[in-house]
């Protein structure tokens, strides 16, 4: 008798990170019926559920740039008996005031951000984002977007592609990939990924390739942060939370990479600290502090988590509370 493979609910595919530490920041804020939850990078819905599940009173506004990570997100909402409370927004994270005003909100209560890729992405082929196995150079979250990763071989100068990868991915063999690759597409455009992981195993030195992970990690996550401008949407996104939470509202976000630790660390630091100038003997009211650090620095996965789920190895989750109104 011939058997069939289930299909992989969203559960399946993706396990969340620090995810009982993102309920516990996040549900405080989620008391009063209608609470507003904004998970601002929906994904598998991982951390939605959880949220859910333990603000029984509150409703999510999800948003996601992946049409095919919604439909995932909304099926398994509604498997877990949320669907009444749910509304499900294709666009980037950086369009939350936006997509509150569209709505008809004023405000949210929480938002949550979990910033780069899910497993789902990074286990689907077709998308190119995996350095593991072949897939076409897409690395697109958004599959309408105009730009794919072959693109930016094929089109941007040595001196950006180095660039783009020093920047980005930390790569400190940026230079040698970025020659490779104009030698390369000189006979033929990099359309696949295992082209573009052979390219980069022979750039690096093979003392290297010996230590530290796959080679091709570093310029595989550059060139994803470059195709979908993760740095400068998130940039935008993390002010537009800020600004969306009402007082008492809290904002989590789970970083990946230094870059984005940066950009949030510096984000919450301004809103954090007081505006007074210095010398001042009595701080004015409008110079205080409009957001509390509920972090002490970085929350980071414990030895446990990081061994059963390995993309918890670099996370950084910082979270913020309104104590006042305020720009």
């Amino acid at each position: 008798m011939e058997t069939t493979t289930p299909a992989l609910g969203a559960e399946d595919r993706h396990v969340p990170v620090l995810l009982r530490a993102c309920v516990d920041l996040l549900v405080p804020a989620l008391q009063e019926p209608g609470a507003v939850y904004v998970d601002a990078t929906l994904g598998m819905a991982g951390h939605a559920v959880a949220v859910l599940d333990a603000a029984p009173g509150a409703r999510l506004v999800g948003i996601d740039r992946d049409e095919q990570a919604l439909a995932l997100a909304r099926e398994r909402l509604e498997r877990a008996g949320h669907g009444e409370r749910i509304e499900l927004v294709h666009a980037t994270y950086d369009e939350i005031p936006d997509v509150l005003c569209e709505l008809g909100l004023p405000a949210a209560d929480a938002v949550m951000m979990d910033l780069g890729l899910s497993s789902f992405q990074i286990d689907t082929a077709e998308r190119g984002f995996s350095y593991v196995g072949d897939g076409p150079l897409d690395m697109r979250m958004d599959t309408s977007a105009p730009t794919t990763a072959a693109d930016i071989l094929r089109d941007a100068d040595e001196a950006e592609i180095a660039r783009i990868l020093h920047e980005y991915g930390d790569e400190r063999f940026a230079r040698r990939i970025a020659r490779r690759v104009v030698e390369a597409r000189a006979t033929a455009p990099l359309e696949r990924s295992s082209q573009l992981v052979a390219l980069v195993d022979a750039a690096i030195p093979a003392a290297v390739r010996a230590t530290g992970g796959h080679p091709a990690k570093r310029t595989f996550q550059a060139l994803r942060i470059a195709v979908n401008a993760e740095l400068e949407i998130l940039a935008r996104a993390v002010d537009g939370a800020l600004d969306a939470v009402r007082v008492g509202g809290r904002v989590v976000v789970e970083s990946y990479h230094s870059g984005e630790d940066r950009l949030v660390k510096s984000a919450f630091g301004r809103r954090t600290r007081s505006s007074a100038p210095a010398g001042l003997p009595v701080e004015l009211a409008e110079h205080s502090p409009t957001f509390r650090a509920l972090t002490r620095g970085a929350v980071t996965a414990d030895e446990a988590e990081q061994t059963s789920n390995s993309r918890s190895a670099s996370v950084r989750l910082r979270a913020v509370e309104r104590t006042r109104a305020g720009s």
